[in-house]
């Protein structure tokens, strides 16, 4: 009998197989691909076996998220979130992603300010490590990566959820610090010391009204390093499950799905020379002299030109680096103690965190001039084969107390002069077609003004003037000055969605997009993909130096080699700006909205060419814009 029943187990375990192979439809399809891969033939047989059925597997999910604490280009403490998913019935590790912190990096700080900012740095990293790990890592799990959408929404409600629950806590702080002061009548000193503060506050000059006061810090939610990091690997790990690269994964969920014919290579402004606040000499207004290549060059030609460009700047700033000046040297064998010359801008032997040389100038024409130099001395005229933006950082300048920004020590102006200003330089160096931060954001008024005088000539952006992504997108009016276009930044509880959203409501308002790195960069690459993928018209890395920073620009040179061989690389025609003066004015505007009304770059006049022995000559004359 137990052969017997042997044998008719394993006749009904064979009709089971049987049905359940067949309902699965695994003997037709293991038919075709047998036939099919007979006449092909392949040299790994098993491999082309195992691709084909690989099309009917289940699509990944989401099993786990891992957040760790590593550190970034400047070594201080930022985070990495891993994504692991159920692939084909086995765990496995698909991607990871570095955000970069959100804080500026402070120099010349005082120690305390210093400490401050380490332990809220390494507050916010240890929260966001326990946000992606605990919560995250459960609300997640089992989701598609693929579905970016529905996995910001689940963001946004979390992190929603965590900042009321901090106005909650801070709500109860703060009646429980009410409660506890004493109830009692005002004494006859507190009377007095509130006479004494009306006083003092009599003392206010006239200047710190004239000014629109400093809208209030926006607060940064600890822990939401976590949403921001989480949203660019759930990207990154559908791009990778999708076998395309995270720049063709962008654009597909930025045009819903539908693959862009032709896509562009957004322009690097690449930093050269820091004359901001905490350089050596006079200058406090330029935090970054960049380097704008022209259109009709490739990216690798625009990169080896900037390479020539920083390398005859290094050879004129060495003689100010390495021993004593030419006219140092004339002084000790004629015996004058002051010919009245000034010597070459003082050069440091180190590279700034933004990876430009930090340099001292005294006035404004300085560094433009040795500019204007180091091209002319390798063949090249400034407004033709190269332009140039500044990064002014006019928020880092202002003095409160006297109304105006200090753009030189000791010389300072007001936010009206400052247009003037930038009028006169503009005029005197057309080759500038970008101003960065020009005014502090509070301006507007300024904003209006500047943007009207010189919109048609240079892109006036706004990078600290700009508010974050999220306010961007509720309320732009209120947090955004009139300007040609913002710098973005993906950091704290930016989503990939958040960005997708918010250049479609830029290019709606015919504001230009520019992706930009924060102070404290990592070596992931990610941002370039997001700028190739979102269209961005510029982005804003830095300088050619720093390992953290040149990663990027040879990513971007990698996604430009690929759509050129894949026929799919367009370049733009021109530089376009917006003329605002004839924009009209509120109460002119119809129902309609009105047309695009853009200039070309206009034709810049030549440079007369400077030779490397009369630079000193140059360079000592006193600015007439100071």
């Amino acid at each position: 009998m137990e052969p017997d029943s042997e044998r008719r187990q394993l006749q009904r375990l064979g009709r089971e197989a049987a049905e359940y192979y067949r309902s699965r439809e695994v003997p037709q399809r293991l038919e075709e691909a047998l036939n099919t891969l007979f006449l092909l033939r392949p040299a790994d047989l098993y491999g082309d076996l195992a691709n084909y059925f690989s099309k009917f597997s289940k699509a990944p999910v989401i099993c786990k998220l891992v957040g760790r604490k590593v550190l970034d280009g400047v070594g201080r403490p930022t985070l990495e979130v891993e994504i692991y998913c159920i692939n084909k019935n086995y765990e496995k590790r698909i991607c990871s992603t570095v955000i970069s912190s959100h804080s500026q990096i402070l120099e010349n700080a005082l120690s305390e300010a210093t400490e401050d900012d380490e332990k809220e740095r390494n507050d916010s990293v240890n929260t966001a490590v326990e946000w992606v790990n605990d919560s995250l890592n459960t609300m997640l799990r089992d989701l598609k990566p693929t579905d970016q959408c529905k996995v910001d929404k689940i963001l946004g409600e979390y992190f929603t959820k965590k900042a009321e629950e901090k106005k909650e806590i801070q709500k109860e702080d703060e009646e429980e610090a009410t409660l506890s002061l004493p109830s009692c009548v005002p004494s006859a000193t507190a009377l007095s010391g509130g006479k004494k503060a009306a006083t003092i506050g009599k003392k206010v000059s006239g200047a710190e009204r004239t000014i629109p006061p400093a809208e209030p810090v926006e607060s940064v939610l600890c822990g939401s390093l976590a949403i921001g990091g989480t949203s660019l690997a759930i990207a990154k790990a559908g791009a990778t499950i999708s076998r395309i690269p995270l720049y063709v994964h962008i654009a597909l969920l930025k045009h819903d799905q539908d693959s862009p014919k032709e896509m562009t290579v957004p322009l690097p402004m690449v930093s050269l020379l820091n004359c901001g606040k905490f350089s050596p000499g006079k200058l406090k207004l330029m935090k970054e002299i960049m380097l704008i290549p022209p259109v009709q060059l490739s990216l690798k030609q625009s990169i080896e030109r900037v390479l020539d460009i920083q390398r005859e700047m290094m050879r004129l700033l060495e003689p100010a680096c390495k021993g004593p000046s030419p006219q140092l040297a004339d002084r000790k064998k004629g015996g004058a103690r002051n010919t009245g010359k000034k010597v070459l801008p003082p050069a440091i032997k180190r590279i700034s965190h933004l990876g430009c040389l930090i340099t001292g100038c005294d006035n404004l024409e300085q560094p433009l001039l040795l500019m204007q130099t180091a091209c002319n001395n390798i063949g090249l005229e400034l407004g033709t084969d190269m332009y140039l933006a500044i990064n002014c950082a006019a928020h880092e300048l202002i003095d409160y107390l006297k109304g105006k920004y200090e753009i030189l020590t000791g010389t300072f102006k007001s936010p009206d002069e400052m247009v003037d200003m930038y009028v006169e330089l503009i005029n005197k160096f057309p080759s500038i077609i970008a101003l960065v931060d020009p005014l502090r954001k509070e301006d507007r008024q300024q904003w209006n003004n500047i943007c009207c005088a010189l919109g048609s000539k240079c892109y006036l952006i706004a990078e600290d003037a700009a508010t974050s992504i999220s306010k961007l997108i509720t309320d732009q009016d209120t947090n955004l000055p009139k300007c040609s276009g913002i710098v973005l930044k993906y950091i704290n509880q930016t989503k990939v969605s958040d960005l997708i959203e918010l250049t479609g409501l830029s290019h709606g308002q015919r504001h230009i997009t520019i992706l930009g790195s924060p102070d404290g960069e990592s070596s992931d690459d990610s941002l370039v993909d997001l700028a190739v993928g979102l269209g961005a018209k510029f982005i804003k890395l830095g300088g050619l130096c720093r390992g953290e920073r040149v990663t990027k620009y040879n990513r971007l040179l990698a996604i430009e080699e690929e759509l050129a061989k894949n026929r799919t690389l367009r370049f733009e025609a021109s530089f376009e700006f917006i003329d605002f003066a004839e924009e009209p004015q509120p109460e002119q505007l119809s129902d309609e909205p009105p047309p695009p009304e853009q200039d070309s770059l206009p034709p810049q006049p030549s440079q007369p060419v400077l030779q490397v022995q009369n630079l000193t000559a140059q360079l000592a004359q006193d600015s007439p814009l100071t």
